[in-house]
């Protein structure tokens, strides 16, 4: 097996060097490689990557990693640490986990996301948001939602977030979503901002095809994956979100109870 460590350089520990050689020398003394992985571009020949940082860190490498088959291991140096398995105090027990094997995985499912003629997978949501700067500024935008066909709604609205079970504790639970447990297959639309009093965030089955639709000239909306913007899009766009044949593969303990995490990391967030 060979790991590699990826850090967010704004959250780099002090102790990193030191760090890095106390844990590269102890998993070289269970057999197991270990080498620095600088950008998401430079995972060839790696089966585990330890992630150190916040959520953002980790989602900027799940996409790539989990084309390649890579599990990863979080370990929080950032503020909220929602996708990490670890906190900080406790990398020497990740260690040991991954040196003597017993450790467990846990799969993420992730959006598939078709717009513009290409093809995006997202770990956490999708975000379509009105355009806010320049002459294509628009107070609010109205968003079709079909659902394998059928028509959800019209949401003239700030935008729409479409999240998978992970990302519905991110900017969809900001946004009023409902937070769904990570084994579920299902995904959450979640308007933000409607001007309606029914338009309430909708959980629909992940074996579902989800249509966006936007259609009026002179105006943009801007679209991102996982919180990095993918572009503006002028007049009319339609956005295709499947579930997509990739997944996020972590490693866990086994310890870490979904709900304990959850009650303690958004209360933490709250304080």
């Amino acid at each position: 097996m060979n790991v590699g460590i990826y850090v967010n350089r704004k959250y780099l520990p002090e102790n990193y060097r030191g760090l890095y050689k106390a844990v590269s020398a102890r998993l070289a003394a269970c057999g197991i490689g270990c080498r620095e992985v600088a950008s998401k571009d430079a995972l060839g020949g790696i089966d585990v990557l330890a992630v150190l940082g916040g959520d953002g860190t980790i989602l900027t490498v799940a996409s790539e990693c989990a084309r390649r088959g890579i599990k990863i291991m979080g370990v929080n140096y950032g503020h909220m640490g929602f996708l990490a398995e670890f906190e900080q105090e406790k990398m020497d027990e990740a260690v040991e986990l991954l040196c003597s094997g017993h450790y467990a995985t846990e799969k993420r499912s992730m959006l598939n996301v078709e717009i513009g003629g290409k093809n995006y997978i997202a770990l956490n949501d999708l975000v379509i948001h009105r355009s806010i700067y320049g002459n294509r500024y628009s107070n609010t935008i109205n968003l079709s939602a079909s659902i394998d066909g059928s028509l959800v709604d019209n949401y003239f609205s700030d935008g729409i977030i479409v999240s998978t079970p992970t990302g519905s504790t991110a900017y969809s639970l900001s946004a009023g979503g409902s937070v769904l447990t990570p084994d579920l297959d299902a995904f959450l639309l979640t308007p933000l901002c409607a001007h309606s009093l029914h338009s309430r965030p909708i959980v629909y089955s992940g074996k579902s095809e989800l249509v966006i639709r936007y259609n009026k000239e002179n105006t943009a909306v801007n679209v991102s994956v996982d919180g990095i913007v993918i572009g503006e899009f002028k007049g009319c766009i339609e956005a295709k979100i499947t579930k997509s044949q990739y997944f996020t593969e972590f490693i866990v303990s086994g310890k870490v109870n979904f709900f304990d995490k959850l009650l303690s990391k958004l209360s933490k967030w709250s304080r």
